[in-house]
């Protein structure tokens, strides 16, 4: 489910629609958390189905550490790429703003850890980065470990309208990492292997 202070909006021709801030969303918020309503497919059902869904799916879905895809049922399936995304996904199923994101903003992703299956170019942001590869997720990890660890703390300091849908025992080890109990599981955890 993404943050309910957003909305879908169409950003332009060559991007479509994107999802955007309606509200300040402070560095540390839960952006978007994997639901009940969130749907998953493995590879087997994916090919079962008619063409056309098939489609549907390559573009509104991402795939887990598992290998299968997530087609999320709002408007999170919208959320655009960028190599300067301001949210990050974490390994324990939810997202965090990386930064703060204002009013008009989109909220954004980076393609490269959604363990895409076949590379493509971005647009131009004027980053050295141009294309999104499916193994950005093992080479880049340890810059998104970093951005996350650094806004990690706040989870426990801010409102967090979607933190009830987090499983208890997920939200139990989040606060044991916050508290130095535990280390910070690596995104590289969500990386999905083909070879394997």
């Amino acid at each position: 489910m993404i943050h309910p202070h957003t909305e879908l909006q169409f950003i332009n021709k060559e991007i479509g629609y994107g999802v955007v801030a309606t509200q300040r969303i402070p560095a540390g918020t839960i952006t978007w958390v994997l639901d009940a309503l969130d749907r998953e497919f493995t590879p087997l059902e994916i090919q079962e189905l008619d063409p056309l869904y098939q489609q549907i799916l390559d573009i509104y879905t991402f795939r887990n550490n598992q290998g299968n895809h997530v087609l999320c049922w709002d408007n999170g399936r919208y959320v655009n790429h960028s190599f300067n995304a301001n949210c990050l996904t974490t390994a324990y199923d939810f997202e965090i703003a990386i930064r703060d994101i204002e009013v008009g903003e989109q909220l954004t992703d980076d393609y490269g850890y959604l363990n895409i299956s076949e590379p493509f170019r971005a647009s131009d942001e004027g980053t050295k980065r141009k294309t999104v590869y499916p193994d950005d997720l093992v080479k880049y990890y340890k810059v998104w470990d970093q951005k996350i660890a650094k806004v990690f703390p706040k989870l426990t300091q801010l409102e967090q309208p979607l933190s009830h849908l987090i499983p208890r025992n997920t939200w139990e080890t989040v606060t044991s990492v916050i508290a130095g109990k535990e280390n910070i599981q690596s995104i590289l955890n969500n990386y999905y292997d083909p070879s394997k």
